[in-house]
């Protein structure tokens, strides 16, 4: 009993709030669920079509053709997307369809030209290839409008567009890879082209003598190397002479008076001029034999002979002189022994003259031939680099020769449409239903928010009265006896201005109604953003 006792006054206490607070429950779940079923009500139906676009990968292997093309996909579908969301291509299609002609009145055309960007919509269908990697295999164009015929007219308008324009991007980028590497091939085969005639040139000039001249260097080196040996053995013999012809000479005419010395003293010493000479004569007949005329012991020995020659002669000339010169006074006889060692020393010295002029040509010679025989290797090295530039070059013109076919065979895929390409699997179509806005969730939405303020107005109400409605009331806030309580009297008076009250209430209930109606109605009239928005918070 105590239960039921407490279930009905808690009854008895919903039913007392309500009778007091109806008008304000009334008035606080009207009026916001008016305004929201007149927006609901007046907003704009918003059709949407989608357009799927398969993705179809390259009809030639890749083993046989490799594409030039090496941008991902989802990449070149935002450039496109791009490119096809400019401004020019979104005025073409909003002039060629009459899109949006209220909108166009009231707003400037590039916000437009944005809402159409806003009601445009891609998206990519991926599929798992290999863990957490994807590949879009197909994707999905969606465009929205107030008619469902001009909707789909428009989505598939979008798709020939991504179709179009996917084609152009390839062959533009095939033919921009064909033709750089047409530009680096020429530059490159210019470039081998000199080179080949450089490293022509060069052997023209030096390679082909090379071996020949260094192994004649050599041989000339050697040869003149054994002569300057000899010319150096010959000095050393005719300083030895020299030294004893002069030991001899000085002994002789220290001992030996000239004017007593026996013709007959020579006995054994140094050989005649006439006989030098023509032991001379026969050592150059035998040089001439084996050597030719510029050989060094063949031009020494005719040096000795005209030096010889020139002496006999002299010597000759001067005894016809002395023999024409009359005697005025008795002449000393000379010693033969002493002119012979003199005429010896002479020959000595000449001798040594010309051996150190010898010595000098030869180390000259020596000279040339050693510079020679040191520059073949800078020739073979610069020849080295040559050929390792050439063959550097020629085979970088061999891979871009090959890369430049397969970019022509890939550009001709490209222009034949047999390389990666987007089709239309399933075109948009009108939809009988729109899109937008979703009224019965909205509806639906707006009484469940109205019931809420309802409630929250009747208890804030309710909190902020501080008036006493019951006896129990009362007797809980104060401790005086009540000893008497005096119904509400009700008089005709009040009844007619109760009823004023309520006429009164009911005409502003409906002129508030219909300024919401009217006010929604020039809200959600044509609003195509507000369902935009309505659709996306949804």
């Amino acid at each position: 009993m105590p239960e039921e006792a407490r279930k009905g006054s808690g009854l008895d206490l919903l039913f007392a709030v309500w009778s007091r607070r109806k008008w304000l429950a009334i008035l606080a779940f009207a009026a916001p669920l008016s305004v929201a079923i007149s927006l609901i009500t007046f907003l704009p139906n918003v059709y949407r079509s989608t357009a799927t676009v398969l993705v179809e990968r390259q009809q030639v292997p890749e083993t046989f053709v490799q594409s030039t093309v090496t941008s991902a996909l989802e990449t070149r579908l935002h450039t496109i997307s791009q490119e096809i969301l400019s401004r020019s291509r979104l005025e073409g299609l909003i002039t060629r369809f009459g899109l949006y002609p209220d909108f166009r009145k009231r707003v400037p055309f590039e916000e437009v030209i944005e809402r159409m960007r806003g009601d445009i919509k891609l998206e990519l269908k991926q599929v798992d290839v290999r863990g957490p990697r994807q590949a879009t295999v197909a994707f999905t164009i969606s465009y929205q409008g107030s008619e469902p015929p001009t909707v789909a007219l428009v989505t598939n308008t979008l798709a020939s567009f991504y179709i179009e324009e996917n084609l152009k991007v390839r062959e533009r980028q095939a033919a921009g890879t064909a033709e750089f590497l047409r530009v680096q091939l020429e530059e490159t085969k210019k470039r081998l082209d000199d080179q080949e005639q450089r490293v022509s040139q060069f052997k023209r000039r030096y390679l082909g003598e090379l071996p020949q001249q260094m192994e004649t260097n050599l041989a000339a080196l050697e040869r003149l190397h054994m002569q300057l040996r000899l010319n150096a053995d010959n000095q050393t013999r005719a300083g030895e002479r020299r030294q004893a012809l002069a030991s001899q000479l000085a002994e002789a005419q220290t001992l030996v008076p000239p004017a007593y010395a026996a013709p007959g003293a020579l006995g054994g010493g140094p050989e005649t001029p006439e006989a030098r000479l023509a032991r001379l004569k026969q050592e150059l007949t035998t040089l001439r034999a084996q050597f030719s005329e510029k050989y060094p012991d063949v031009v020494r020995v005719k040096a000795e002979i005209a030096e010889l020659e020139r002496q006999v002669a002299d010597t000759k000339s001067g005894d016809a002189k002395a023999e024409e010169k009359p005697a005025t006074s008795p002449a000393v006889p000379a010693s033969p022994y002493l002119l012979r060692l003199k005429e010896a020393v002479s020959e000595v010295e000449s001798e040594g003259k010309i051996l150190k002029g010898e010595e000098k040509r030869l180390r000259e010679a020596i000279a040339i031939y050693q510079a020679r025989v040191e520059n073949v290797p800078r020739r073979e090295q610069e020849y080295t680099e040559l050929s390792r530039d050439y063959e550097s070059t020629r085979a970088l013109y061999q891979s871009l020769s090959k890369r430049h076919e397969e970019a022509q065979i890939a550009e001709s895929m490209e222009q034949r449409q047999k390389g990666e390409q987007f089709r239309v699997l399933d075109p948009a179509v009108p939809s009988p239903d729109p899109a937008a806005p979703k009224r019965m969730r909205l509806i639906l939405m707006a009484l469940m928010l109205s019931a809420g303020l309802a409630a929250g107005a009747v208890v804030l109400a309710e909190q902020l009265d501080t008036s006493f409605h019951t006896l129990d009331d009362l007797r809980g806030f104060s401790t005086v006896p009540v000893l008497v309580s005096i119904p509400r009297i009700v008089t005709d008076t009040d009844l007619r201005r109760r009823q004023w009250h309520t006429r009164l209430a009911a005409s502003v209930a409906m002129v508030g109604l219909a300024l919401i109606v009217g006010a929604a109605y020039f809200v959600a009239g044509g609003n195509g953003r507000l369902v935009s928005l309505l659709g996306r918070s949804g």
